[in-house]
């Protein structure tokens, strides 16, 4: 007995230290990342590289249209994606009869959840850009990326009301309320947390995703900024694909300072993000 609890410590003690050893494998291996981008495009960040449209000369270069167009993609996406995809999880948590019908819907949007982001890109192509004929449009970028994302948006925010205690849904109804003003009064400020936390890690991969807009034709050269919706437009991920792709190894470092650009763009968003999410949590304390 007492050597089969030394073995059970034993091995555990190992798979925590492998745990550690694979989490710091794979920091160091992205500080490595981290340090070849700043070494390669630290000196090419400026406020004239900010300010400037692509060009073909790597010294007259910026990301000018690519950062307002990342700007208008991840607002149109989040206004289309984030009060459907919670519509959606609240329908099938609250509502939708447990059948099975309920489950293979379950299962299909798990499924999607996990679909490569290409077969996203060949869906907008048809349905948006062709079958709606709204062309290489922030309308076609934006929808494609919401369908992208929005399987995650619904399992997190159907995992954070599944999450709120029965006893606050009980108390409500036992006060009266009806079953509408329990769930906006009560459910749905509780669950809003972990819906925010899902809704930031889906903004993330849908500001970085390249593969769907590429598929659509945005373009990766704009030398103007969009005024509209029904505008032609390029996003980060595309400039920087289009730039390492080139031979040339100072366009190489434009795409670095693109990325550490990127990158400061997804902090602030996720950063603004948990700070409103964490007020949530203070209100509901």
């Amino acid at each position: 007995m007492l050597k089969s609890v030394k073995a059970r410590k034993r091995r555990d003690k190992i798979f925590v230290w492998l745990c550690r050893g694979v989490t710091l494998m794979a920091l160091f291996v992205l500080a490595l990342l981290l340090f070849h981008l700043i070494r390669e495009g630290a000196h090419w960040l400026s406020l004239d590289f900010l300010n400037q449209f692509p060009s073909r000369f790597p010294s007259k270069a910026g990301i000018k249209s690519a950062l307002f167009g990342t700007l208008w993609l991840s607002l149109l996406t989040a206004i289309f994606s984030f009060p459907i995809g919670i519509a959606s999880a609240l329908y099938l948590e609250e509502y939708a009869p447990k059948n099975r019908l309920f489950s293979l819907i379950e299962m299909n949007i798990s499924n999607l959840a996990g679909m490569p982001s290409i077969v996203y890109g060949l869906l907008g192509l048809t349905v948006f850009v062709r079958f709606f004929g709204l062309e290489q449009s922030l309308w076609s970028g934006s929808l494609t990326m919401s369908l992208l994302i929005m399987p995650t948006i619904i399992i997190a925010s159907k995992e954070a009301i599944r999450a709120v205690p029965d006893s606050l849904r009980l108390a409500a109804f036992a006060l009266g309320a009806k079953p509408w003003q329990v769930i906006v009064g009560q459910v749905l400020p509780a669950a809003l947390p972990g819906i925010l936390t899902g809704f930031i890690l889906s903004m993330s991969r849908a500001v970085g995703e390249s593969a769907p807009l590429i598929m659509i034709g945005a373009l990766s050269y704009v030398a103007f900024l969009p005024q509209s919706p029904s505008d032609p437009f390029t996003v980060l991920p595309v400039q920087i694909f289009g730039w390492a792709s080139r031979p040339n190894e100072e366009f190489h470092g434009l795409a670095g300072a693109a990325i550490l650009v990127l990158l400061a763009v997804l902090f602030l968003m996720n950063l603004g993000a948990v700070i409103v999410r964490q007020r949530f949590q203070r209100y509901r304390l």
